[in-house]
């Protein structure tokens, strides 16, 4: 066992470090709520502020010496004298380590805009066939390793601690765990009760858990010990016809740890109420948001697209003159959509690059979510971050949590959205009426609400 990693007092558990998660997470870091964020999916390249479930027993590995302290390179794959490493450029999508022309291993890419990080190596026996894949991290290291037969079926898999131990073992084909604490040698059947016990370990019991997930988190919340109902379930998800079952027991006072639920969607928040949850029990809760700058009262309107179909987009362009209109796209524009350039208030920027795009979105104060198919960039979510004011169609919308309700119109009532358009830019006060609508119903929390509701919890 590697020395204890320190944690906070209060502990946010995920399933996956999804963008929910992230939100949540920052969130709480916005708020200056001293927190650790633990997720149980087996992920090696984790942000350096989240940790794995594994991280609680396997250690610091930015610390240890055989570690690079950042992701390894390609060319930084350790093999014997005289074999080569190729890393694949413009023939396949993975490295390539040879020696006298015989392939003995492959470089499998981490997903990053810096390429070629290394985040696996198949080594090949003389036959050609999987042998063994090591696992790499976020520092360089090989963190666990898969042992293959000759059929290419895994037979087990070790995790290793930050000092290069064998730490746990996985028998693939039985699914029992060996764990080295120290002088004590762990069994379990389960990866769930290996992770109880590393939960326990970690002081787990006498924290205070927030989570977002009604699986693996809610399961370890409730085995856990006792610690007067003080954790809290945070609903990210839709509702169907009922509520779910272990939500249930929550709401019924039978869960061992959890006596709150912030649901994190309007439209789930009101479903629940629906379906007859306590109110007292059930509360509608938001994120804290980054914003990036002020909203500034400009005629200026950004819409970005990756298709020549923008609805009404003509339209609006004839009807507000005084409205200078930004249409980007990060790919080239068909002719038909340069043709929108001829107008005197309309700037197009085909092949539009990061440092453009964010230059548009300071710039401009409306958003116009009305172009067909997908939305590239995140266009809607940075639009809201910049506070701009967003107008979309029903038939075009792309990320419905970000526009107000009262801001999403059919195409056929294109009259009406004229109309609140005009009334903002005539209006100040209507236009910041209208960007608090926006955020409300973005669920928009203020930096002390996150405060007050974790000590109302304890």
């Amino acid at each position: 066992m590697e020395e204890p990693i320190m944690l906070a007092d209060t502990i946010l558990l995920f399933d996956s470090y999804s963008s929910d998660s992230k939100r949540l997470h920052d969130s709480f870091r916005m708020s200056g709520c001293e927190c650790s964020a633990v997720v149980l999916e087996e992920n090696d390249f984790l942000p350096d502020e989240v940790m794995s479930v594994y991280d609680l027993f396997l250690g610091y590995y930015g610390e240890k010496g055989n570690s690079l302290g950042k992701p390894r390179f390609f060319n930084e794959v350790p093999v014997p004298d005289l074999w080569s490493i190729n890393a694949g450029v413009g023939e396949t999508d993975y490295g390539r380590i040879t020696y006298q022309h015989e392939e003995k291993g492959r470089i499998y890419y981490l997903d990053s805009p810096k390429k070629y990080l290394v985040q696996a190596v198949d080594w090949f026996d003389r036959k050609g066939a999987v042998r063994f894949r090591d696992h790499y991290n976020r520092y360089g290291a090989v963190c666990a390793r898969i042992v293959y037969d000759g059929q290419g079926r895994e037979q087990g898999k070790t995790w290793f601690s930050a000092g290069g131990q064998e730490a746990i073992v996985l028998n693939c084909v039985t699914g029992d765990l060996i764990v080295n604490d120290g002088e004590l040698i762990k069994f379990f059947r389960t990866k769930m009760d290996m992770m109880i016990y590393f939960f326990q370990r970690a002081g787990f019991e006498q924290k205070q858990i927030f989570y977002n997930s009604l699986a693996k988190p809610f399961l370890i919340s409730n085995r856990l010990g006792s610690l007067s109902r003080s954790d809290v379930l945070f609903w990210q998800e839709g509702m169907s016809e009922a509520i779910p079952g272990n939500m249930q027991v929550i709401l019924n006072g039978q869960a061992a740890r959890t006596g709150r639920i912030m649901v994190q969607r309007r439209d789930s928040y009101n479903r629940l109420l629906e379906l007859g949850a306590d109110p007292d029990i059930v509360k509608r809760f938001g994120f804290v948001y980054d914003f990036k700058r002020k909203n500034g009262h400009q005629p200026q309107a950004l819409i970005c697209t990756n298709s020549e179909r923008i609805e009404h987009c003509e339209e609006l362009v004839q009807t507000f003159p005084q409205m200078h209109f930004h249409i980007a796209a990060v790919t080239l524009m068909s002719p038909k959509l340069m043709d929108m350039g001829k107008y005197e208030n309309v700037s197009m920027y085909p092949g539009a690059g990061a440092e453009k795009l964010e230059e548009l979105f300071q710039l401009c104060d409306y958003y116009f979510d009305i172009n067909h198919w997908t939305e590239i960039v995140s266009a809607v979510y940075q639009a809201f971050l910049h506070d701009q004011l967003i107008f979309a169609f029903d038939e075009t919308a792309h990320n419905r949590a970000y526009t107000a309700d009262a801001h999403v119109y059919p195409a056929a009532e294109f009259d009406r959205m004229v109309s609140d358009v005009r009334e903002v830019m005539e209006d100040r006060k209507q236009m910041e009426r209208r960007l608090k609508m926006q955020r409300e119903d973005a669920m928009a929390e203020e930096k002390d609400r996150y405060a007050e509701i974790i000590g109302s919890c304890v």
